[in-house]
């Protein structure tokens, strides 16, 4: 699921959403020629601490070759001997992005199992040959940066309010209110905390989020507004497009997270 749209000052409008049944069918929209900077709800690199302790390479590419090389299964194994070796508490390696995003470490395979992102999609960005900034030079008419709409969303809101839920029985009026509540500020309140942009919505679409418990199409728009402003901040001549300069090269970091000295 993409959100596509259009910045407009300091204005993001959705234009539409893309759909796309099989992987397969995402790496070839990646791949054809365009101009776009891209917000993926993925993660782009694994922690340093556990790329040493296995002995992978600590090259990105390299790293993500061979992390794409092993199959889940392996990879499983490998990650539980890791953290049964580890003091409870502890037992995860974490990216230095990890705590200032409140985001789950990437090599989390359960619960929720974005180490499996990681997996699925880093390889289709990398076969697409797009620019990934901090990482790996590519197409720079087409820019993916690491998105995380949990961290927007709980700016938003205000705190860890749920607002979606993969369990149709979990998908209660009062996580259809947390959307609306998060819309209305995104919309027509104050806009996106410390980002200075407001979302604007076809009618359709903002109903389509409504009712979409799941939240997979307010989470496409987050990215969405997640990367308009790298885009604001690479037209004002930010080449990093809002990573912060010292960002680790292997493990990237999440769009619109402050590093802890920035205050």
């Amino acid at each position: 699921m993409l959100a596509l749209g259009q910045l407009h000052g300091r204005t993001v409008r959705l234009d539409h959403f893309e759909h796309f049944t099989t992987l397969a069918d995402f790496g070839t929209w990646l791949a054809q020629p365009a101009d776009w900077i891209g917000g993926f709800d993925l993660p782009f690199g694994l922690p340093r601490e556990l790329v040493l302790a296995l002995d992978w390479p600590t090259d990105w590419a390299a790293c993500m070759a061979h992390y794409a090389s092993l199959t889940r299964p392996e990879l499983r194994a490998l990650f539980q001997a890791f953290c049964a070796a580890r003091p409870v508490g502890g037992k995860f390696a974490h990216r230095a992005t990890d705590g200032p995003a409140g985001a789950s470490p990437s090599m989390k395979w359960v619960n929720p199992p974005v180490a499996w992102m990681l997996h699925a999609g880093v390889p289709l960005l990398r076969a697409a040959g797009v620019h990934l900034p901090g990482l790996a030079d590519g197409d720079r008419r087409r820019v993916a940066l690491e998105a995380y709409p949990g961290l927007l969303a709980r700016e938003t809101l205000g705190g860890r309010r749920s607002y979606k839920s993969d369990d149709p029985l979990r998908q209660t009026p009062a996580r259809r209110q947390a959307r609306a509540d998060l819309l209305a500020v995104l919309c027509e309140g104050a806009g996106a905390p410390r980002l200075g942009l407001r979302l604007v919505l076809p009618p359709p679409a903002r109903a389509a989020m409504l009712d979409d418990g799941s939240g997979d199409l307010l989470d496409a728009t987050l990215c969405l507004v997640q990367a308009a402003w790298a885009q604001a901040r690479h037209a004002a001549g930010d080449t990093r497009f809002g990573m912060p300069a010292g960002c680790d090269p292997l493990e990237g970091w999440i769009l619109t997270a402050q590093p802890p000295s920035s205050g």
